[in-house]
């Protein structure tokens, strides 16, 4: 595997073939997947699910279960997140616009969903490869990182929730309201 070390730029370095090759078919690959949302979690669904019956099966590994629940819920987060932060914009004030500076701007999240989904099946992939390995299954008393992770979630998303109220935002819509009046015949079509 021959790399070229000229004087191209740091992303212009051409990789072997087969690296290559693999990378485009990755692209490709994850490129035909964006528009199957369903099947997509579905299949995260599923592949959590057979995790969990190998946790079941081997009455083992919660540590690993543990981080699997804490990177999980870290994406959450992001995926919950804006891209930018009110509170760090420095304006405290969580009003409606008032001048041309400060016009609606859509909710951009901070992790898109696909990489969001992305993130989420990695973990569990590699969470199910460690339940491979015996020496990952460390002894430990399984309540407490139970009862540590549920106050965790609370803290966490009571804070997320504070903050979408201060901010006045909301994640889950799909697009700006239309207007629609009650007539027939003059009613305001979605685009």
């Amino acid at each position: 595997m021959e790399i070229y070390m000229g004087n191209a730029p740091e992303d212009e370095i051409q990789e072997g073939p087969l690296r290559n090759k693999f990378s485009i078919l990755y692209q490709s690959f994850c490129d035909r997947i964006v528009p199957y949302v369903a099947c997509r979690w579905l299949s995260f669904i599923f592949l959590l699910a057979v995790y969990v019956l190998r946790v079941v099966q081997t009455q083992g590994f919660f540590v690993v279960s543990y981080a699997l629940g804490v990177f999980l819920l870290s994406q959450f987060l992001g995926f919950l997140t804006p891209q930018v932060q009110p509170s760090l914009s420095g304006d405290t004030d969580p009003l409606l616009p008032t001048n041309s500076d400060g016009e609606f701007r859509p909710f951009i999240r901070r992790l898109s969903e696909i990489k969001f989904w992305k993130g989420c099946t990695y973990a569990v992939v590699l969470s199910i490869m460690c339940t491979c390995f015996p020496f990952l299954d460390l002894p430990v008393f399984w309540p407490i990182l139970l009862l540590y992770f549920i106050v965790l979630c609370y803290v966490t998303l009571q804070r997320q929730i504070a903050h979408m109220i201060k901010y006045r935002y909301m994640p889950f819509t799909y697009g700006k309201p239309r207007p629609q009046s009650k007539g027939g015949s003059d009613t305001v079509r979605q685009i």
